[in-house]
């Protein structure tokens, strides 16, 4: 029997998402409506993520050259969220997403390489965002180079008040 051409693109598509993700998040979607899984996409496509639902099956062959296994997540109907970019987004969109709607469960991630489980995901979800934490970085080397300038200034500052006093006697 021949491999079908659909299943052979959609194994190669699936290959190439999981080796460009940053973190992907596996989840079970069973007993979320069409209109909650619409809701889930949306927030998810707001932060750059794509979500999908995929074939446990096409999943285990398109990720068996990876340095991981997901083989005992791999089971029931299985969704995937994809980041490309911030590995922290998927986690903190699904975990905001499941706490309002117990239905879905969140399986496992991987995150720059390194399976993870479900309470891995939910301390993510509650790291800062990516620009906070780029914003706290910034501050923390500025914080000590003001304080080089100041000291740096402070003989300057006080030749420049000798200058003036000294300008101001002469003047009087």
């Amino acid at each position: 029997m021949a491999v079908k051409p659909e299943k052979i693109k959609a194994v190669e598509e699936l290959r190439d998402k999981f080796g460009r993700s940053k973190t992907v998040v596996l989840a079970d979607y069973r007993g979320l409506n069409v209109a909650d899984i619409t809701q889930l996409r949306k927030k998810l496509r707001e932060q750059g993520i794509e979500f999908k639902v995929v074939k446990n099956t096409l999943t285990r062959i398109a990720i068996k050259d990876f340095d991981y296994n997901l083989d005992e997540f791999l089971e029931g109907p299985t969704a995937v969220a994809f980041s490309y970019e911030d590995p922290v987004a998927p986690a903190k969109v699904l975990v905001d997403f499941a706490k309002a709607h117990k239905e879905l469960e969140i399986k496992a991630a991987v995150v720059e390489g390194k399976v993870c489980g479900k309470d891995i995901i939910e301390d993510l979800a509650k790291m800062p965002p990516k620009e906070e934490l780029l914003a706290k970085a910034v501050g923390s080397i500025q914080a000590p180079l003001y304080g080089i300038v100041n000291v740096l200034q402070g003989p300057l500052r006080n030749l420049v008040y000798t200058l003036q006093a000294i300008q101001d006697k002469k003047a009087s």
